[in-house]
Order: structure tokens, then C-alpha cells, then sequence
């Protein structure tokens, strides 16, 4: 809204310049059992298609990590050393935990990684439960998320400065009063 004399603007939409969070598909990620809350999306740092796994920094109390360290004699998971992860309700697995890997899965260290085939998903802005299998989990490259931050940051620059420009304006030639 713009007023006269007043250092109030009307805020113009960004067509060019969106907040990563409106691209963002907010979601929790449920075990397909029992629908225990595993994760979700802020947890999310991308996607091991080789492993058909959802790779997730943190998880909650629901999901366990055996004890038990299993060696991978083939498949994917072939010279790694990894537990599993069961659900804490129903003690279906769920997925992976990777603790030593080859140097191609060496990224997948640490991880969660919870099984899309073991995983629903309840997406927040439809209200509906889709199995994690329809959804991908890729990541943007860190280079894209960065320039349209600087961008965004860009933006935002202007409209401050811009505001700053009609404030002093505003402070140098005060209303005289009548």
C-alpha cells in the first residue's frame, strides 16, 4: 500500500524470483505398515536411485538402527557394512544405515536410508498419503540453489535500498505543519 509522504509500498509479487520453500514439496514420511512417522521432508537430502532409497539426515525415535552389522556380498550394496533400520511400531525394516562403504557409495555414509518401496508419503499441501515410489527426492545442484538465493538476496537489496532512499527523503524535507 502506498501512502502520501509515507515510507509505506505496496509489495510487488516476484515473477522471476520465487523462495525455495514454495518449490519445496513439504511431507512427512510414514512406514507403509503401520504409518509410525519415520521422517521428513526438511530431513530430506536427496535421492540414492541405485539403492531405490530416500537419503535422510535425521529420522525420529520411531525408527531403530539394529545392532547388527550386515556385510553386502552383492547387489548394490556389494563390500559395504551397513544395519538396518526397522520401524520402532511394527519392526518391519524400513531401510539402511551405511557405516563403511566403497568410494563410489561413499556419499551414502551415515545416511538414512529409508527403502521407497517401505515408505508412504502424506504430502501437507494435498492432504493425501502417495507411496514414496511415485516421488522424487532429487536435489537441485548447489550451484542453482545458490544463484537463485543471490538472486532473491539481490531483490531484496533493492527494496531496502529503495526504502532507505525514501526515508532520508522523507527526514530531509519534513511536513510542515499548518
Amino acid at each position: 500500500m502506498e501512502f502520501n509522504d509515507s515510507v509505506l509500498i505496496k509489495r510487488e509479487p516476484d515473477d522471476d524470483v520465487k523462495p525455495a520453500a514454495e518449490e519445496r514439496q513439504w511431507m512427512t514420511l510414514h512406514c507403509a505398515q503401520c504409518n509410525a512417522v519415520l521422517s521428513d521432508s526438511s530431513c530430506v537430502c536427496g535421492e540414492a536411485s541405485s539403492l531405490d532409497s530416500i537419503m535422510c539426515l535425521r529420522v525420529t525415535d520411531d525408527v531403530i538402527v539394529t545392532d547388527a552389522k550386515k556385510l553386502g556380498r552383492t547387489g548394490s550394496l556389494v563390500n559395504c557394512i551397513y544395519s538396518r533400520l526397522k520401524c520402532g511400531g511394527c519392526s518391519c525394516t524400513v531401510g539402511k544405515v551405511i557405516h563403511a562403504a566403497p568410494f563410489h557409495l561413499s556419499t551414502l555414509r551415515s545416511s538414512f536410508l529409508l527403502s521407497k518401496a517401505n515408505v508412504s508419503c502424506y504430502v501437507l499441501s494435498s492432504g493425501r498419503m502417495v507411496k514414496a515410489s511415485t516421488l522424487s527426492f532429487d536435489q537441485k545442484p548447489f550451484r542453482e540453489n545458490l544463484n537463485q538465493t543471490k538472486r532473491t538476496f539481490e531483490v531484496t537489496l533493492d527494496r531496502m535500498s529503495s526504502l532507505k532512499t525514501r526515508i532520508v527523503e522523507r527526514n530531509a524535507f519534513p511536513m510542515q505543519k499548518k
